[in-house]
């Protein structure tokens, strides 16, 4: 057999490298296990072609595609991102495709489990999945031996898979065809060639055309000749690759077919809905044309309103938990409510409450309501959620509050404000709290004993109050997901016990008046159900809203590799040379961590840093500055390892090159202290006189007795080897070395000087004191790019036993 005795990742391997080469197979989405792209996307973005299941043993084809139906199913993949040409299923022996269009259809089933394991082939849901598909899969399934029916395998591929174009789309439903109206405003109403003002002086609205756009097929056809309610309550009709108004008593003054602009925008806008609606919401839409009001909410200053991507989104997510009837069957409150906009795209105004802490904003909400707006006067109200009473609350509500089994059906749906009393320059010694960001709130002294340094946000307030006064509700919110593996929040986590049930991450800066660079998630959590706060899985999408995989956030951490740093000072060691700030464990925090010769002005542990600890110090460095910071890993938590590392000659004496040589080695004479850190001889780089220090070369040339790297902390035996380098970290030495000789060719040049020396030397300071970004010296941006190179390269050669050793969790 072709493929036989191999584990399943060397078998995606495999698959991807012998029959989909000229393809991109490396992406991965959710916990699908096989996914294949076009190397270069389209002109309307990265259209899946393949999703497949793989399998190491012969496994027969049904069952594989059932689970992976499954795995797409639960995790509702399809709706994330635009769904493949093809679905496909392959073991050591076969594999075998079907058209998506084919199989879409189960993904819609009503009252339907999806949260069962996948693999579990056991289930009753698995089974019925399997009988629902079998016959479909015996008449449209191709199915190809690698050996037997390689060349027609080969012709498959490149006459299917290679030119494929997705086929499947959004279906349009009850709950998406609001957020789908909003988005339409913003990209198709603007290149719709009308004057919109003399349209409204004969009661046509942009909702006409968008109706007009909804009720077509594929084919660009209007869908209204054979329903006489949907003809008869369309005032707008789409003809010719335009619109034409079909209102009797006025038709006649706008004669001329209105044009589309740009059709481009247009085609690439309805490319991915399933148009016309689906059939059972067909006439709800059309009754409830009411509901389709454009925003028209007022910034105010300091406001932080939800993008409408993601309100659409988030409440896509309460919908595929709920399910498809949940806005008649749950009650909504949005105690953060602002001027409104996370309420937009919600139907039923009977269920829906708002409140904000601003009677500005009470009126905003009230006038959008004269002017059409989906909510009733007497649910939108003043209300200070953090420090008033609840019995000023609406009597409805209070009622809905005060019964133990309503609450269970009262969805919390928040985007509360992000700022906290702490800011970088608090903790660097340069700024202040910020004064009454929440200590003004009088539920603050309160909930202090209860949850700790967590008052300082004011999304973790929200939802103490929510967790004890509302039990049993269901909470949806926007918030930072600092409070799931934020160091401050231990306490929070043994108070707030509820359970996960879902959520995504977005970046922080799609988010008006955020600023900074982290994850905004939006998770739904049942307190009806106790749990603590362990490992959550979110979706990951990108500024565009493009679904780019699973992020895990762990709550239960072990000790923080600061503990870890601490226990490596011997207090014994004679020779300091140099310190080593250790700030808070996280990403963030990255830019505060760097060496020094002398102790700094932070509040923070100053690492002495001695001949017994360097190594130590070196993997600390290594491991926190080899992966860049990013906006989703903004958070993740540096923790300490487990042993393995211990053995790992090589990896440490990595750490100890990618250390020396790195830019956040701030090692400088200008402090007047010596330098202890030059990695080379003065012959090696044709120095002008000789070294006030040799500790590096020593240290690396087994001079100087250090911990057995075999027991280290165990202290009982010493290391007086020479150290041995791997390629990468050689690459590095050579690259430093050619940037040192080049300096000490230099007139008139301190020999003592550090690598930070050396770049101040070529690269200056501008008026403010800061370092330049380059230098006008062409020879030293050549050397410096290369160095920068090769420790990008060790960098890489780090990364994976980061993880490995426990540094870090996947």
């Amino acid at each position: 057999m072709k493929y036989k005795n191999i584990r399943e990742e060397e078998l995606k391997n495999k698959v991807g490298n012998d029959w989909f080469k000229q393809f991109d197979t490396t992406e991965i989405l959710g916990n699908i296990d096989f996914t294949v792209f076009p190397k270069q996307d389209s002109v309307f973005g990265r259209i899946p072609l393949l999703w497949a299941e793989a399998k190491t043993g012969n496994y027969d084809i049904p069952t594989m595609f059932v689970q992976l139906i499954l795995t797409i199913g639960k995790a509702r993949t399809f709706d994330k991102t635009l769904p493949p040409a093809f679905l496909g299923a392959f073991d050591f022996k076969k594999i075998a495709f079907i058209d998506y269009v084919n199989i879409q259809d189960i993904f819609y089933l009503n009252d339907f489990n999806w949260n069962v394991t996948p693999s579990n082939h056991e289930t009753k849901e698995f089974q019925l999945i399997k009988e629902r598909i079998e016959a479909i899969l015996k008449a449209k399934t191709y199915i190809f031996d690698y050996e037997k029916d390689a060349e027609l395998l080969k012709t498959f591929i490149k006459n299917n898979v290679a030119k494929a174009t997705t086929k499947s789309k959004i279906k349009i439903d009850k709950n998406n065809f609001i957020p789908i109206y909003l988005r339409w405003v913003e990209i198709v109403k603007p290149i719709i060639d009308v004057d919109w003002d003399e349209l409204k002086k004969a009661n046509i609205f942009d909702n006409d055309f968008y109706l007009a756009d909804l009720f077509v097929d594929d084919k660009d056809t209007q869908k209204i000749d054979d329903d006489l309610t949907i003809r008869d309550n369309l005032f707008v009709v789409f003809q010719n690759q335009g619109y034409k108004i079909a209102k009797e008593d006025i038709k006649q003054m706008f004669d001329a077919t209105i044009n589309i602009k740009n059709k481009d925008a247009y085609i690439q806008f309805w490319k991915i809905y399933k148009r016309p609606p689906l059939q059972e919401f067909q006439d709800y839409i059309i009754e409830r044309r009411d509901l389709l009001v454009p925003q028209d909410i007022r910034e105010r200053k300091g406001a932080f309103f939800t993008p409408r991507i993601w309100v659409e989104l988030s409440q896509k997510y309460i919908t595929d938990y709920l399910g498809e009837d949940w806005q008649d069957e749950y009650y909504i409150w949005d105690c953060a409510a602002g001027t409104g906009n996370l309420l937009a795209g919600l139907r039923n105004k009977y269920n829906i409450y708002a409140s904000t802490l601003d009677q500005a904003d009470v009126n905003v909400m009230h006038e959008r309501i004269d002017h059409g707006a989906n909510l009733l006067k007497n649910h939108v109200f003043q209300f200070d959620f953090l420090n008033d009473d609840f019995t000023k609350l609406p009597q409805s509500l209070q009622d809905i509050i005060n019964d133990p089994e309503k609450r269970k059906k009262l969805v919390i749906y928040i985007n509360p404000p992000y700022a906290e009393a702490t800011s970088s320059k608090t903790v660097s010694g340069t700024g202040e709290n910020k004064t009454g960001v929440t200590t003004n709130f009088k539920i603050n002294d309160y909930f202090k004993p209860k949850i700790s340094s967590a008052t300082n946000e004011i999304f973790a307030l929200f939802m103490a109050i929510i967790y004890e006064k509302i039990p049993g509700s269901i909470i949806g919110q926007f918030s930072k997901v600092k409070f799931i593996n934020g160091s401050n929040f231990k306490k929070f986590k043994e108070f707030f016990l509820a359970e996960y049930v879902s959520g995504f991450v977005v970046p922080a800066e799609t988010f008006d008046n955020v600023k900074g660079k982290f994850p905004i998630g939006f998770t739904i959590w049942n307190t009806s159900i106790k749990s603590k706060i362990e490992t959550i899985s979110t979706d990951i999408y990108d500024k565009n809203g493009n679904y780019s995989g699973i992020k895990k956030f762990y709550g239960g951490l072990a000790k923080s590799i600061n503990m870890w740093i601490k226990d490596s000072y011997d207090k014994s060691a004679i020779q300091i040379i140099g310190y080593l700030p250790s700030p808070a464990p996280d990403f963030q925090n990255q830019t505060f961590l760097f060496l020094t010769i002398n102790i700094g002005t932070r509040h923070v542990y100053y690492l002495p840093i001695t001949a017994k600890n360097l190594i130590e110090t070196s993997l600390y460095f290594a491991v926190r500055h080899s992966i860049n910071v990013s906006w989703l890993n903004d958070r993740d938590q540096f923790l300490e390892p487990n042993n393995d590392w211990k053995d790992d000659i090589e990896y440490k004496n990595d750490c100890l090159a990618f250390t020396l040589f790195h830019s956040q080695n701030r090692v400088t004479i200008s402090e007047k202290s010596t330098n202890h850190w030059i990695p080379f001889t003065e012959q090696e780089v044709n120095a002008q006189s000789r070294f006030e220090s040799h500790f590096m070369t020593d240290f690396i040339n087994g001079k100087i007795e250090t911990e057995s790297e075999n027991d280290l902390f165990g202290k009982d035996a010493t290391q007086s080897k020479k150290r041995e380098f791997s390629e990468e970290a050689t690459a590095v030495f050579d690259a430093g070395r050619e940037l040192w000789k080049y300096y000490h060719s230099q007139p008139n040049v301190n020999v003592n000087a550090s690598l930070y020396d050396i770049r101040e030397y070529f690269q200056g300071r501008n008026e403010k004191g800061r370092m330049n970004s380059k230098s006008d010296d062409e020879k030293y941006m050549e050397l410096i790019g290369i160095l920068r190179d090769k420790l990008n390269f060790l960098a890489d050669k780090i990364k994976p036993k980061i993880y490995e050793y426990g540094f870090l969790k996947e």
